[in-house]
């Protein structure tokens, strides 16, 4: 029986986080390297195991990613491929496409959520370059839609926590996602944003005080000056925020052409 009968009736899905980082790095080398696919026990478990890409890094050993692969055949989300043309070793192919019934653009998304957490529709966007192609977030951002009004989603928006500035996305084949437990963001971006906000406060309202300090006898003017503060502040928060999204997603593309540097040279 597919996965998705299986989901259809039960609602849910709860791999363990080895059997959802074997998919997921299964899925990666599929439309990264498919040269070298499908893949040894071996290079399963270095694909697992590798320092770039991952979130957590993880030190799985061949007998942890043997028990995954074979768990998650069981359910028929993966598949052997017995040695022939000169091979000699078993390999091991994922069946996500076949059992959820999706393309490939969707199994990009799902298997970054795999192997890095949740992650932003500007994030997916830059980690997902090396395996499809996305002209722009709203491709992106419907492709998540999508995946999220399944009978079954695959997919959830997260609330957004304290000092975040967007939305993002987190997988459900590992069961429910439990927000409370998911930290919130800390990025440099993220503490540049609230600082600028800070400071563009504290000369505004500095602004304001010397005014009013000057003029005490000018209420009517100083009601109007505060009205215009106002529209100020609103218009400069409104820019902070334009500039700090830029200055995230620069980061992002950094970080992320970091990752890819790393994984070729073997770091």
């Amino acid at each position: 029986m597919l996965l998705h009968e299986v989901t259809n009736m039960l609602g849910v899905v709860d791999l363990s986080a080895a059997e959802l980082r074997v998919l997921g790095s299964l899925v990666e080398k599929q439309l990264t390297t498919p040269q070298q696919y499908p893949l040894t026990l071996n290079a399963l478990t270095l694909a697992c195991s590798q320092s770039s890409n991952r979130d957590p890094v993880v030190a799985y050993d061949e007998p942890t990613v043997d028990a995954a692969v074979t768990s998650v055949k069981t359910q028929g989300l993966a598949g052997f491929v017995h040695p022939s043309h000169g091979r000699s070793a078993l390999r091991f192919r994922h069946a996500l496409d076949e059992a959820l019934g999706l393309d490939t653009r969707p199994l990009a998304l799902l298997a970054v959520l795999m192997l890095r957490g949740p992650q932003t529709p500007g994030e997916l966007r830059v980690r997902t370059e090396r395996m499809v192609g996305f002209s722009d977030l709203h491709e992106v951002q419907s492709e998540l839609d999508a995946l999220s009004a399944r009978t079954v989603p695959l997919v959830e928006r997260l609330p957004r926590a304290p000092g975040q500035k967007e939305d993002r996305y987190a997988q459900l084949l590992g069961g429910p996602v439990e927000v409370h437990r998911i930290a919130p963001d800390l990025s440099p971006s993220a503490d540049l944003a609230s600082t600028a906000d800070l400071a563009s406060t504290a000369d505004l309202a500095s602004t304001a005080a010397r005014s009013s300090t000057a003029d005490p006898s000018s209420g009517d003017r100083h009601a109007t000056a505060q009205g215009v503060l106002g529209e100020s502040l609103a218009d400069e928060v409104a820019g902070l925020r334009s500039e700090v999204g830029a200055l995230r997603a620069e980061l992002g593309a950094l970080r992320a052409a970091l990752d890819d540097l790393r994984e070729q040279l073997g770091a």
